[in-house]
């Protein structure tokens, strides 16, 4: 490898490096405040690093992993969602008993599994990123190791995401079986030249892609969620919700692109199919929470639904327009989703968890900016003008228009009306009157959760007011 290969490689180098800073400083001293000092010091520097790589850009910087605009551009989406989920890890663990300095080091491993899954341009790269953010994730899930429901949900998660990692494997065998290799690029160069492979191939895709359907919590793959978002941490919560899920489509959008496996109509039926199912089930099932991370676990089912529909638009508008929408989307996603977890994170005590409707009761009253806050994130996954989620679903439905979904897009607008309800009676919860007098006023937030929630609800309203400028940079970077 050469110098430049590095400075391609340095985001990658600097993350993992800043892990090992923060176990080395939890073996010397056991020091809360250090380690998420250390993490958050390890993550800004990170974040830096990806100009230099920047400058490197496009690069096959190993065998095994690309740099490029396209995993640039995530890497530091994920980075800056890691960055605000340790801000709310800082306020939650500190009021809670036991040694918590070993979470900041499993973030940052979750962070580095994400960074290396979305620049893999191999499948063993593939897999080992998805590992290492999955196995830290068993870890973060069950980390209050006194709660039931926290062992319970980690355990469920780890199961399940066993048996997708084993679904994954097989798909993977059966496409070297075929063509004989693991590369992305190499794969779509022999099926192109075989005209589109054989069944194996076309099983082999199907199996890979039920495997990243658990880890998008699709349906059928979707019966884990309620259960996981609900045992887990909050700020946990939203680091699935989010980090995870979006290092899983984006580097799910690069194989697609470079492997040419949209080419199957077959395949495209079957996400067709999915992604119906997701929007419908999702948007139905939170109709029936009474549990803010229950229902915030649903319309998760259902947002990976609507970015099927972009999805599925691949074959039909190109990949330059279908990247730039998910894109957008999943920027959308991420900020509104992080957003609402975080407010769970932030009303939350160390002896119990806000996630009850009935705890957001005359919240308005009590704390009138974080219920405004909570509104704008609710307003913004529900699709209102004014709102980055707004800009996001408009996105999705011209892709669908130009795509000709026309069924799709009826399941989008049927599901949107139905997630508007939900997302209001959470609103609606908080404009009543408290229930005891004593409630009228609130206590002081931590502020690291008080800031990241501030720049999330600046950037919510910023990006839907104004998407031009941020849309001219997706369509700069996000290109595989």
């Amino acid at each position: 490898m050469s110098v430049l290969d590095l400075l391609a490689l340095l985001p990658i180098i600097v993350i993992a490096a800043a892990a090992v800073v923060v176990m080395l400083a939890i073996a010397l001293r056991r020091d809360y405040r250090l380690s998420a000092a250390l993490a958050v010091i390890g993550v800004v520097l990170t974040i830096a690093a990806l100009p230099v790589s920047f400058g490197m850009a496009p690069t096959q910087a190993t065998p095994l992993l690309v740099i490029d605009h396209f995993a640039l551009f995530f890497m530091g989406l994920l980075l800056a969602t890691g960055l605000a989920v340790i801000l709310l890890c800082y306020g939650y663990f500190s009021e809670r008993e036991g040694q918590n300095e070993e979470l900041y080091l499993l973030l940052l491993t979750a962070m580095l599994g994400a960074v290396v899954l979305v620049a893999s341009s191999h499948f063993a790269t593939f897999f080992l990123g998805l590992e290492t953010l999955s196995v830290s994730l068993f870890a973060l899930i069950a980390y209050p190791f006194k709660n039931k429901m926290s062992l319970e949900a980690g355990l469920k998660y780890l199961t399940l995401s066993g048996v997708s990692s084993a679904f994954l494997l097989f798909g993977i065998a059966l496409i070297y079986g075929e063509v004989g290799t693991l590369f992305f690029q190499q794969i779509g160069a022999l099926l192109r030249n075989s005209g589109g492979g054989d069944l194996a191939v076309l099983i082999g895709i199907i199996m890979i892609v039920g495997a990243m359907g658990f880890k998008l919590s699709l349906v059928p793959f979707h019966l884990w969620t309620s259960d996981v978002y609900q045992g887990a941490p909050a700020p946990i919560s939203a680091l699935i919700a989010t980090v995870s899920k979006g290092a899983v489509f984006a580097v799910l959008l690069r194989y697609f692109i470079v492997s040419h496996a949209n080419d199957f109509e077959a395949l495209f039926t079957v996400i067709s199919a999915i992604a119906l199912l997701s929007i419908l089930a999702g948007n139905l099932l939170a109709l029936l929470q009474n549990n803010v991370k229950r229902m915030l676990a649903y319309s998760s089912i259902a947002h990976m639904g609507y970015l099927l529909v972009a999805f599925v638009a691949l074959n039909r508008i190109g990949s330059q327009l279908t990247v730039e929408t998910v894109s957008f989307y999943l920027v959308a996603y991420i900020i509104t989703t992080l957003g609402a977890f975080g407010m769970v994170t932030v009303l939350s005590s160390a002896e119990t968890e806000a996630d009850a409707l009935e705890d957001y009761r005359g919240l308005f009253w009590r704390r009138p900016w974080l219920a405004g806050c909570f509104t704008a994130m609710l307003l913004s996954l529900a699709g209102i003008p004014l709102t980055v989620g707004f800009i996001g679903k408009f996105y999705i439905f011209v892709a669908g228009v130009d795509g000709g979904l026309w069924l799709l897009l009826l399941v989008l607008i049927i599901g949107s009306g139905i997630g508007l309800y939900y997302y209001l009676r959470i609103v609606f919860q908080m404009m009543k009157e408290p229930a005891r007098q004593e409630d009228q006023t609130g206590g002081a937030i931590p502020w690291p959760g008080g800031v990241a929630l501030s720049v999330l609800t600046v950037l919510l309203l910023w990006f839907g007011v104004f998407p031009g400028v941020f849309m001219e940079l997706i369509q700069g970077m996000a290109a595989p």
